[in-house]
């Protein structure tokens, strides 16, 4: 199978200096394909045996639920750990899949933008959190909500990098630039270090003239800052999270799952980690 072939090829290289690399996945537009994108890049890099943490840094809890978790049973999440300094090993789930581990989300997040206005470095609670986990794994994927708020910004502030999903549907620029504008804030004042990995067209209809007209105005706008790889509308990715698997454990090969599969591969490529000859 050509799924499980490709999980073999890959291998770190000597120059490497990857360790615990954290990349938000965010955009305030909703509906843009984060959630799948957080959960089945993350899954595609576990399969390519990196050792990969999501984090659900939204109060809706999607990524959390569709990995097979219910929210509201889950004790603590990331809402202790950055309210209440619950240490994040202590609230680890390892999931089914082999190297996949989750930090949880639950709706009581709505309430920590407002609960650390007063808090000394608010916009770091994220970053601390995640101090004494990120050097366990090779990739730590950040689940953003559809905000600018402080939730967001504290992701940012706690990333090496981060991807931007846009849609290939009418108004797919809306608010691009409000976004990008709020990165170059948290660059300059924040987090010196973030980069943006790419932007990430999602949604994509082959059959629909606009989607291909969105493909051509993105990547002549931003040119080099697009992925290569391009998420298509599947069915397999729409109905997975029902399964609370990825679209890799649903449907191997699925469209959906090859494109996340090789998107993990061009990520991996881009970081400096390459095939074995």
């Amino acid at each position: 199978m050509e799924i499980a072939r490709q999980c073999r090829i890959f291998e770190r290289c000597n120059q490497a200096t990857l360790m615990g690399k954290v990349i938000a996945i965010a955009n305030q537009k909703g509906g843009v394909g984060k959630t799948t994108t957080t959960i089945n890049l993350a899954a595609s890099l576990a399969a390519l045996e990196f050792r990969t943490l999501i984090v659900d840094a939204d109060p809706q809890a999607n990524s959390t639920s569709g990995l097979g978790y219910n929210p509201k049973e889950i004790e603590n999440s990331i809402y202790e750990c950055m309210v209440d300094g619950v240490r994040a090993t202590d609230i680890l789930i390892h999931t089914d899949m082999p190297n996949l581990d989750l930090i949880p989300s639950h709706i009581d997040l709505v309430g920590a933008e407002i609960e650390m206005i007063n808090l000394k470095s608010r916009e770091e609670k994220m970053k601390e959190a995640l101090a004494d986990v990120r050097d366990n794994y090779d990739f730590v994927i950040i689940d953003c909500s559809p905000s600018l708020g402080l939730i967001t910004i504290n992701s940012l502030t706690a990333s090496d990098s981060v991807i931007i999903p846009v849609q290939c549907e009418y108004f797919a620029l809306e608010g691009l630039g409000k976004l990008l504008n709020t990165i170059k804030i948290i660059q300059s004042r924040l987090n010196t270090g973030l980069t943006i990995e790419g932007i990430l067209l999602t949604m994509y209809d082959l059959r629909v003239r606009l989607s291909n007209q969105v493909v051509g105005e993105v990547t002549a706008h931003f040119q080099n800052m697009v992925f290569n790889t391009i998420i298509p509308r599947n069915i397999r990715l729409s109905e997975s999270p029902s399964f609370g698997v990825p679209a890799i454990a649903h449907d191997a090969d699925s469209k959906g799952a090859i494109s996340y599969l090789n998107l993990a591969r061009e990520i991996l490529a881009k970081n400096g980690y390459v095939t074995q000859e």
